[in-house]
Formats: C-alpha cells, structure tokens, sequence
C-alpha cells in the first residue's frame, strides 16, 4: 500500500495547509493513541523544537491523545533524537516529534518513534493512516488520558549524551564553537560540551519561534566558519533545527561533511577495536569515501538516500556505523538513531585519541569534485522523463566510467537533486548545470 501522509522523515509541509493544521493534527493524535495503545492506558511522549507552531500542534496532539485515553509526557524544546532516547528510558508506548528539522520556520511535521527508540516500520505508519480514514471517537471521561510535564528531560539526556563517550574522556583543551541554528538544542549542546571540560561559544542559541535554521547551523555553516576563525577556535559544531545532523569545522573555518566525520569515527572505532563490520553510505556519499575506507580494508556499501534506508541497511548486515553526507550519522552502538550530539562526541574523542587537529584527521580523504543542484518548483516525476535519461546517458558516457551521476527527487521537500561527481571540477559544474537546465526545460 502506499502511504498518502507519511513521506520520508513523518508528515511535514507548510504550516496550516494539510496536513499540518490543528485539525488534522488532532486526528493524528487520536490515531496514534489507538495505533500504539489499543487498549488505551499508557504513555506517549511529546517533544519539538523552537518554531512558533510547535505550540498549536502540541497543544493538538496531546488533545488526540488523551481523547484515546493515552497519557502524555511533555518534554518542551527537545532534540529529536532526544526523544528517542527517552522514549525508551521511561518505557513508553511511543516518542513524537513535532519539527521540520532544517526546513524553514514556516514548516513543521510530525515525525514517530516506536517504545525502542527506533523510526516506525512501513506497517505502523499504514496502522495510523487506516485509522485517519475512520470516525474519531473520544474514550469514557474516567479513562481520558491526562498530560504531565517530564521535568528531568533535559539533565536525562545530558548525562546520556556524556555516556557515549569513554568515561575518561575530558575536553579540556579544547576550545569549540557551538551552533545550534536557534533550534532544539539551544540549552543542551553547549552544556553537554561544558560539562566535559571544554571552553565553548554558543551561537545559534537565541530562538524566538521565527529564526529556526535561519543564517545558522548545518545547513547554513558560514557563521559557524567565521566564528571558529575570529575566535581561534579548534572545532566548530552545527547542529540543524531538531539536531539529528551534524557538520563540523576544523581550525581554518574549512567544512566538515558527513562523509568526512564518518571516515574520521570509522578509522578511530577500527584503531580501538570497535568497528563492527563497515560502513554504510548513501548514494549520495562522495567516492573518495569508498576509496579511502577501501584503503583501509573497511568494507563500504550504499543505501538509498535517507536515514531510515541506512538503518535498514547497518541492521540487515549487523553493522553499527553509517550516515550521509549531510549530517545524519547513526552510532547504533550508542543511540537508536541520528544524533548530532552523540556524532560530534565520537568525532572529539577521535581527536583527543590521535591528538590531532580535525584538520589533519579529515586530510586522509580525498574527495572527488562533487556537484549538487537543487532544482526547485518542477515536477519531480520528470527524473523518470525519456529526454531527461537521454541527457543523463550522455552525461555519463562522457565521464567514461570517472564519475557518477545521480538525480534523486527529495523526500522531505519540493525539489529535485541533481549530482554529478568526477575527477575535474569544472567538467562535473558544467554537467550539473548542463541537466539541471534540461530538467528545468521540461
């Protein structure tokens, strides 16, 4: 069956247009409770980050909730993968997340994790969508659910974030800038940061509902270079708006990708022993990835593109170690999901184990010229479009087996992507602009 809400990454669009209307949100509410809770009884988490709409969908959700007689825990401003991790922590039915994640403030969604802290397998998400189609009902008033607020959540998931790391790990030294794009973990990356010995300067770190990813954190990592720079800093760290990923600055304001921090964790787990198997990517992830882990002997495989297909893969073949070349790492051996926080702490224990500059340790590297253009406002069933292939074709018998080409409609927005790697720049710009044009065109 094909799911008509859930996209990607949960339910995301434009804040009051469907779905992302009270109304709607309700309704989810209600459907979730009777998904995860049957019976009615148990509880369900609720956190989001810094937007303005988080508090008419919270408000929404946890009425839905409690008219299918579920309890609710409300954590306020809360990192996604947050909320996974307490999801399991207080045995609970269920986590919600209410986020867009590094769209812009006048978007929002909803996104679900299962009482293990995992993303919803295809099954439940069809569960909850069977159930949007039937008659919302409201359980007896002695069995409506009731809301409380989990007022440890924030030093829970600290000290959690601090365990991930050897125990004798200090940051003492260190000096880091911290973004977190005015998003969810405004209060709580700099304190986790602090707490291990580290000198640290917070940007990012004044939301007021409307600058969410605004100038700042992964996706916008200019301020974040300057600030590394200005401040003589050794690292800079990005989160996004729920901080789930993660993109990193060395000491010359030079970008850290994902593909990058994943060979930096990689090579450190495979010196201390830890390295279960490989690493997955994505087809996204730059070849100079695969050459270098190959050099290394640590096998390297491609998933789709999304975290929830690098899950699937880590999972199918037993492996811990996977991500994208935008941020989203997983460490299945410290969290069920992304975490930018729980990232940025594996990368900092590599530099204190080589006693490196994150300079020096991304250097091993090399990646192939890479391009990638987002084409908004077209159709994105045209990457399946016979002139478009024709292009791509051509494209790639140029590059004579030198480069990949790869056009992939977004999940989580209205866009194409259109990539194209190979060993010169400026033939691989031209490519990119030569079939972003063509689809545009058409």
């Amino acid at each position: 069956m094909s799911r008509k809400y859930f996209g990607t990454d949960g339910i995301r669009g434009p804040v009051g247009q469907m779905p992302i209307t009270a109304e709607f949100v309700l309704k989810l509410g209600w459907a979730a409770g009777k998904a995860f809770s049957p019976e009615g009884g148990g509880t369900i988490l609720i956190g989001k980050d810094t937007r303005n709409s988080g508090y008419i969908l919270e408000s929404a959700l946890e009425a839905g909730l409690a008219s299918a007689g579920v309890n609710v825990l409300l954590l306020g401003p809360m990192p996604t993968p947050a909320v996974a991790y307490l999801t399991r922590a207080v045995s609970a039915q269920a986590g919600i997340v209410i986020s867009a994640s590094h769209n812009p403030y006048s978007d929002n969604g909803i996104k679900f994790f299962s009482s293990d802290g995992e993303k919803l397998p295809d099954s439940m998400e069809l569960t909850i969508e069977a159930l949007l189609e039937a008659p919302m009902t409201t359980v007896p008033s002695a069995v409506l659910g009731r809301a409380k607020r989990l007022d440890d959540a924030v030093g829970r998931y600290i000290e959690f974030c601090k365990n991930t790391v050897d125990k004798n790990l200090s940051l003492k030294g260190l000096k880091l800038v911290v973004d977190c794009a005015h998003g969810a973990a405004y209060k709580i990356a700099p304190a986790v940061f602090k707490e291990l010995g580290a000198e640290v300067i917070a940007i990012g770190c004044e939301p007021d509902g409307l600058n969410i990813n605004e100038g700042f954190g992964a996706t916008s990592p200019d301020a974040l270079s300057a600030a590394v720079v200005s401040s003589q800093a050794d690292v800079g760290i990005a989160l996004d708006g729920d901080a789930d990923r993660l993109i990193m600055v060395d000491h010359t304001g030079a970008v850290v990708d994902g593909d990058e921090l994943l060979l930096v964790i990689a090579r450190n787990e495979q010196r201390a022993g830890r390295l279960k198997g490989g690493v997955v990517g994505t087809k996204m992830s730059n070849h100079g990835l695969a050459l270098t882990l190959e050099a290394y002997d640590i096998p390297f495989v491609r998933a789709d593109v999304g975290d929830r297909f690098v899950l699937a893969e880590l999972n199918a073949r037993g492996w811990s170690l996977g991500g994208e070349s935008s941020g989203h790492i997983l460490c299945l051996d410290q969290t069920t999901t992304g975490d930018g926080i729980v990232s940025a702490l594996q990368v900092l224990q590599a530099l204190k184990a080589d006693d490196q500059s994150l300079a020096m340790l991304k250097s091993e590297m090399t990646k192939l010229p890479q391009v990638m253009i987002n084409v908004r406002d077209v159709d994105r069933e045209l990457i399946e479009a016979e002139p478009l292939k024709a292009a791509v074709a051509n494209v790639e018998e140029k590059l004579a087996g030198t480069g990949r080409v790869l056009l992939r409609a977004s999940g989580t927005e209205p866009l194409v992507r259109v990539m194209v790697e190979g060993e010169v720049a400026e033939q691989v710009q031209g490519f990119a602009e030569q079939l972003a044009e063509r689809l545009r065109a058409l």
